[in-house]
């Protein structure tokens, strides 16, 4: 599945996202600082030595925010595909969740709407076990809190057997 073959701008951000992202970047950017300001009375505090830092940091800064997005694309990229595979490896969970990051923000509003229904649904169940689904929230409520709720013998059984019960 991976390619053996990376595109040259790939593997250079690769590089220069771990590289500027460790200490001893740091440390060198640190010091790039400090001995700037040292420099500062050799130079007299003049426009020039200020101009220098001041381009300085300006192109590093350009430069990276291309390389974070880039990375961060990537990271996004990884983790909705783990999300998608779990969501399709569930029984139960909604394969409409799949790529969902692809819909419009209203869509997006709309399924959020959706959500605190059931969020409101469930807190009305006493049992923490009852759950709702997006495909059926409405009509799976009662069909579930029927399905969850346990009669007294049920209940005596579980507490007997070690488990505790509401």
């Amino acid at each position: 599945m991976r390619s053996t073959k990376k595109n040259f701008f790939e593997k250079f951000a690769n590089w220069a996202t771990m590289a500027t992202g460790s200490s001893a970047a740091f440390i060198l950017a640190g010091g790039t600082v400090i001995i700037w300001a040292a420099t500062g009375p050799v130079f007299h505090y003049s426009e020039t030595w200020q101009l220098i830092i001041n381009t300085g940091t300006t192109i590093v800064t350009f430069l990276m925010v291309f390389l974070i997005q880039k990375s961060q694309n990537k990271d996004s990229k990884a983790i909705h595909l783990k999300l998608n595979e779990i969501i399709a490896a569930q029984l139960g969970a909604s394969n409409r969740m799949v790529n969902i990051e692809d819909i419009t923000e209203d869509e997006l509003d709309k399924l959020h709407k959706f959500y605190v229904r059931i969020a409101i649904l469930a807190k009305q169940e006493e049992d923490l076990g009852c759950s709702h689904s997006i495909d059926a929230a409405d009509d799976n409520h009662e069909y579930k809190a029927k399905s969850v709720r346990r009669s007294p013998a049920k209940k005596i059984a579980k507490t007997a057997n070690g488990h505790q019960s509401k």
